[in-house]
């Protein structure tokens, strides 16, 4: 599996939270498969980000399009860290 962890801060949560909503068509179509929102237990402004993705080179393909950029701008993103992983185990204890 594909995975791609984003940490970032927004200006307000649910501002981001609404473009983030409005994006889901364009992140499937890019190749997102699920994600996971969680966010810094002492700050709502701190998101992180957990997607699953269909490959790496679609994951940056998206995030570094001029398109997503812009979606960023508009939802108050500030400075997000982009972190391309390849799982190499997964288990439940």
């Amino acid at each position: 599996m594909q995975h791609v962890l984003i940490i970032h801060e927004v200006e307000a949560y649910p501002a981001w939270k609404l473009v983030f909503d409005q994006a889901a068509d364009i992140r499937k179509r890019a190749g997102e498969i699920s994600y996971q929102l969680l966010r810094y237990d002492n700050d709502t402004n701190n998101i992180v980000h957990f997607s699953e993705w269909s490959s790496l080179d679609n994951a940056r393909r998206f995030f570094e399009s001029p398109e997503l950029v812009e979606i960023r701008k508009k939802a108050g993103v500030k400075a997000p860290a982009f972190i391309y992983l390849k799982e190499i185990e997964r288990g439940v204890l």
